[in-house]
């Protein structure tokens, strides 16, 4: 499935993450090899210690992105697909949804050798920013076991509003 068209006012890049060389630019079709890596890297400690041949695991990583892909297209059409860029190297994606009454982050994903620099947190802030500008607040999900994720996202103000089992709804208002 193709990403949609995209929309002409896609969120612009913080100017504290161009400062730093990165760079927010629509997805296209030919960035769903990096995209499906990218995938993959989310998933590896969890199938670490799975005991399959390391076939069946891409097998397995690219039916789960390829579902989840089609997911994303299917519900989330009208939203920003990203590419993260730095240094004009993809390293990450970041899809938002910027609708009312709240814009969801329908998923935010950074290459290992990324995380923890900070720039989720800049896009989350930013896009909290023009949130509360449109008087929208922020949703999101996020896995119940990621406790990082979940530390940083209560460090930006958000709160739980429903616990989904296998993951969490959250939420942030604007002030």
């Amino acid at each position: 499935m193709s990403f949609p068209a995209g929309r002409g006012d896609h969120l612009s890049t913080p100017a504290l993450l161009s400062a730093r060389g990165y760079a927010l630019r629509p997805l296209r079709d030919d960035d769903l090899p990096w995209l499906r890596e990218l995938y993959a890297s989310t998933r590896a400690e969890e199938l670490a210690p799975v005991p399959w041949p390391k076939a069946a695991k891409r097998t397995f990583l690219d039916s789960q992105f390829a579902l989840q892909h089609q997911h994303y297209q299917a519900h989330y059409g009208n939203s920003d697909f990203l590419a993260i860029e730095r240094d004009g190297v993809p390293v990450g994606r970041y899809y938002l949804q910027r609708s009312t009454p709240d814009h969801l982050i329908v998923d935010i994903c950074l290459l290992p050798d990324e995380r923890g620099r900070g720039v989720a947190a800049a896009l989350i802030a930013y896009s909290q920013g023009q949130a509360a500008a449109r008087g929208c607040g922020v949703e999101l999900h996020v896995q119940a076991d990621n406790v990082a994720a979940q530390r940083l996202y209560r460090r930006l103000g958000f709160a739980v509003i429903k616990d989904q089992r296998s993951h969490l709804l959250l939420r942030w208002a604007r002030d």
